[in-house]
């Protein structure tokens, strides 16, 4: 009996457990693009051309494998609309009853398989560290789930970095040595990759098909197959992970990456392996090419944050990114749109996401993210965008790095206090307040920094909710011995500000 199995577009891995459970000499790969899944969010043009044109290539490795491949693209005479379409369409051609499945990503895609009305079989995703089962243990009776501790434990459970039962250096985490301000010069640049054929072509689709999404499509550099993902590793540890540690905090104008690696689009889309990064980083410690800080570092953020966020999406459920603990009900500007306004370091960040589909997580933190938590944009539209403007976003990812992490909307589950910041944080770790129209080092008044102004509002209007929080309550002693027209002149120049973005003036 023929059986179906379904790979979707960020399950592109020749190890996915779908694959392994099939048949190759009887069982067919279903792949499909889909307007449903290319438009339930405003994705980056890039974003789309990224995963149809992986997607293509890794059909063509599945054929020359020995796999029986029934793709379906964008611009084929009778596409799609989705993929449970794209799925009883197959089963219609070739008779056949049941699919294989791996777990999907996305809550939405999930529920559809659960209600399909043919015999669906979903397996879990097993490129993860942490299973399932592993992270709902480790949750469990947790009110709070902090990332810290669960780290540790995929430390102990992988043998990174390990010594026996002791972390390697003699602690678990470097971090403290992670947080130096922006080089005068950064001596690298990722690794480009220019469009083959198919890539082309795929730029050609998305331009006719999807010219008002969001972002610049060209020029498109990224690796779309899975030996372009390991040469981009490769060139990542060989020339940028040394530097890593040191200035993965910090920002430039004239340099987005740093010494980023720029990986995550090839390990969500399964391209690369989690487990097989952080191993190649571990080797070049172990080599003595890399110092600590580094390689603690970078492997944090791919067994630690990534399997986590995983775990953080799992455990909360389909409603998570719909949490809305500080009741913030702002609608976000049209600049983060366009890049249109006056802050350098958003214009910075969002020109960014526009150019290249991405930035680095303290831009996605600490500027985007603290600005529309200060400003009290509502979460599910900061969510929205968020999943539009990466080339590495997805459900699972962005659920808890903004519902949580940034926005602090699920009441503290994730973060044990809103990252939330005046400007100085930014004037330290970037170049971007030289060359603003605002200044930085002005509190009030002409030229004072937004940021700066809807700090201390922020904390003024929610200090019933932070008032008591151990690591705020300096942050409040210091608001209290303000002299008290300062504050009102703080909190009403605050909302000044906040009532011209609303109307839309340049801001």
């Amino acid at each position: 009996m023929t059986r179906l199995v379904l790979v979707l577009g960020d399950q592109l891995s020749d190890s996915l457990a779908g694959l392994k459970a099939a048949d190759r000499a009887s069982d067919i790969v279903v792949m499909a693009e889909v307007m449903e899944e290319a438009t339930y969010v405003r994705h980056h043009a890039q974003k789309i051309a990224f995963t149809f044109s992986a997607m293509r290539h890794f059909a063509e490795e599945l054929r020359a494998a020995g796999w029986r491949v029934d793709y379906t693209r964008l611009d084929a005479p009778e596409p799609q609309a989705s993929i449970p379409a794209a799925l009883l369409a197959a089963a219609d051609r070739h008779g056949a009853a049941e699919v294989i499945a791996t777990r999907p990503g996305e809550w939405r895609l999930i529920e559809a398989l659960e209600t399909f009305p043919l015999c669906v079989t979903t397996l879990e995703d097993d490129r993860f560290i942490a299973s399932e089962a592993d992270f709902a243990r480790w949750a469990e009776g947790r009110k709070e789930l902090r990332m810290e501790y669960f780290y540790r434990e995929m430390r102990r459970k992988t043998g990174l970095l390990m010594e026996g039962d002791k972390p390697v250096g003699g602690k678990w985490n470097f971090d403290h040595d992670n947080r130096k301000p922006a080089p005068a010069a950064v001596r690298h640049a990722p690794l480009d990759f220019a469009p083959d054929a198919m890539t082309e072509e795929v730029l050609s689709l998305v331009e006719s098909r999807f010219p008002d999404t969001f972002g610049a499509l060209r020029p498109f550099r990224y690796a779309v197959d899975r030996t372009g993902a390991r040469n981009a590793l490769d060139h990542f540890i060989q020339h940028a992970l040394p530097g890593f540690g040191d200035f993965q905090d910090a920002m430039l104008r004239e340099n987005r990456t740093l010494y980023h690696s720029i990986l995550s689009p090839y390990i969500n889309a399964g391209l690369l392996l989690p487990l097989e990064v952080a191993q190649a980083a571990e080797a070049a410690y172990h080599r003595g090419d890399v110092p600590i800080n580094a390689v603690e570092g970078f492997i944090r953020q791919i067994i630690g944050w990534r399997d986590y966020m995983r775990g953080v999406w799992l455990t909360q459920g389909p409603d998570y990114a719909e949490k809305n603990g500080l009741n913030h009900t702002r609608a976000l500007p049209e600049f983060f749109w366009t890049g249109e306004t006056d802050m350098a370091c958003l214009a910075s960040t969002i020109g960014q996401a526009i150019d290249t589909a991405y930035a680095h997580h303290i831009q996605r933190l600490m500027v985007a993210g603290n600005f529309t938590l200060l400003a009290g944009i509502d979460p599910r539209e900061v969510y929205d965008w968020f999943m539009a403007a990466f080339v590495d976003a997805y459900g699972w990812v962005m659920a808890g790095n903004v519902t949580g992490m940034s926005q602090f909307a699920d009441g503290g589950t994730v973060a044990s206090k809103p990252y939330a910041s005046s400007a100085n944080y930014i004037d330290k770790m970037s170049d971007y307040c030289g060359a603003c129209a605002y200044s930085a080092k002005t509190k009030t008044g002409e030229g004072a920094c937004p940021f700066n102004l809807l700090y201390w509002a922020f904390l003024s209007r929610h200090r019933h909710a932070f008032e008591r929080n151990p690591r705020m309550a300096q942050m409040y002693r210091t608001w209290d011995r303000m002299n008290p027209d300062r504050r009102e002149i703080i909190l009403v120049e605050a909302e000044g500000f906040l009532e011209r973005m609303d109307a839309g003036a340049r801001v």
